[in-house]
């Protein structure tokens, strides 16, 4: 595929399937972007919730400066739909249903039956890698992974993931127009469970279980120590810039002594698993890790929103280039 300019980047009409609190925020991002967008509800009942949390996402992002054009002007671009038939024009979609086998099977069966032969096709999956994924579509070159972080119109995380019969071609097409999104995309090259930032995140949740489950910290000491260390320093760098920054060799002492003692375990933590069984959500119903009233809990998620467009701001100063802008500067280029 050809690259893109900004003009045309824009007039590619893009469908999301699946309108739960991530497909509207990633159905935002695209609007903010410029993009018409095509957005199927596979249940009735995101009919009824996806424009009231997409009116919230845009008016807040008018609010704090994502855009200055008022959210009609995107809701104008937006159609809302039950209906597979209307993605027919689309160059992608992007699936964001539940994480069951059976279900996205029966998505993509929908989607190849009424779009192009070259539309792409994604899955905003964090679980079931790309590879058995697309096994079950018509055309599995054309299909990729696209892994969002919420909320998907504010974060700068995305990653693009090619499974084992994917066109790399259409990956990196993929990658050139995501930066049109605002993200600074991470392309995976190599299907793997989990991905990167899954995988990364997941052997520190196992730490964390199994210091709190075996009594050597609570689940606040883990949420501080966690808030006041990486959680300092990792919206500037990844580890391994991190370890660059702060002296190789410290690293290498530590890890000899430190990994045999990490946990390995596989099986699903008992503290998750006591809360999940007892029908807790987190923030969504106030019952998770920690106690919440209902007030609480609205407090929490509104934070977390307030928070995700003030970091976004101070994170914009330090894009991924940062350094090399500087010395461009420096160099007068």
């Amino acid at each position: 595929m050809s690259e893109l300019n900004d003009t045309q980047s824009g007039e590619i009409t893009i469908g999301v399937v699946g309108l739960g609190l991530m497909g509207c925020s990633i159905t935002v991002c695209f609007l903010l972007a410029g993009h018409p967008v095509v957005a199927v509800a596979p249940i009735p009942m995101d009919m009824e919730t996806a424009i009231p949390r997409i009116l919230e996402h845009l008016t807040r992002s008018l609010e704090h400066g994502l855009t200055t054009e008022p959210p009609e002007y995107y809701l104008n671009r937006l159609v809302l739909t039950e209906d597979y038939g209307q993605l027919r024009d689309c160059r992608v979609v992007v699936e964001c249903t539940i994480e069951n086998l059976e279900i996205k099977k029966s998505v993509y069966a929908k989607i190849e039956a009424v779009v192009a032969d070259d539309c792409i096709i994604t899955s905003n999956t964090s679980a079931i890698p790309i590879s058995i994924l697309q096994r079950e579509t018509r055309l599995p070159a054309r299909f990729l992974g696209l892994h969002w972080a919420e909320p998907s119109h504010t974060t700068r995380f995305l990653e693009i993931i090619c499974g084992d019969l994917s066109d790399v071609g259409k990956a990196e097409w993929l990658y050139g127009l995501a930066h049109r999104w605002a993200k600074e995309p991470t392309l995976v090259r190599r299907d793997i469970r989990g991905f990167i930032s899954n995988r990364l995140m997941y052997a520190l949740f196992r730490e964390a279980f199994n210091m709190v489950e075996n009594g050597y910290a609570t689940v606040e000491d883990v949420d501080r120590a966690c808030r006041n260390n990486g959680g300092y320093w990792m919206t500037l760098v990844g580890p391994f810039r991190w370890m660059d920054l702060t002296g190789v060799p410290a690293y290498h002492t530590v890890l000899k002594d430190l990994f045999p003692t990490l946990s390995n375990r596989t099986d699903v933590p008992k503290l998750i698993d006591d809360i999940v069984q007892a029908g807790g959500k987190g923030v969504q119903n106030a019952q998770g890790f920690y106690d919440y009233t209902e007030e609480e809990a609205r407090l929490w998620r509104e934070t977390y929103e307030k928070f995700s467009y003030d970091i976004r701001q101070l994170a914009l100063n330090y894009p991924v280039d940062v350094v090399k802008k500087k010395l461009d500067g420096e160099n007068g280029e």
